[in-house]
């Protein structure tokens, strides 16, 4: 069986420039060039800023992703999305 051989650094300008490329011509960035249908629903998500008093830790980037997958998905069903991230909630 053949091994695959893996660098020991990742250089993400060899991978996701091109993943990059694929979203931006998708639209799926700008939910006002995306094809809606004619009284679309609205999803929205308006988050407070991380508490800037405690250490970051994996959960931040886990509850951002969780944030991105959320609002992609909404995207691609063809609503108009809006993730405002880093909002003052008090």
């Amino acid at each position: 069986m053949n091994q695959l051989e893996l660098p020991k650094t990742y250089d993400p300008s060899e991978v996701e420039s091109d993943i990059n490329r694929g979203w931006e011509e998708s639209g799926y960035f700008n939910p006002d060039t995306l094809p809606t249908k004619r009284g679309a629903k609205v999803f929205s998500m308006a988050l407070p800023p991380p508490n800037a008093t405690g250490v970051l830790h994996i959960g931040h980037a886990v509850m951002l992703a969780i944030q991105d997958i959320l609002a992609r998905y909404h995207r691609m069903r063809g609503e108009k999305v809006l993730w405002l991230p880093g909002t003052d909630h008090a």
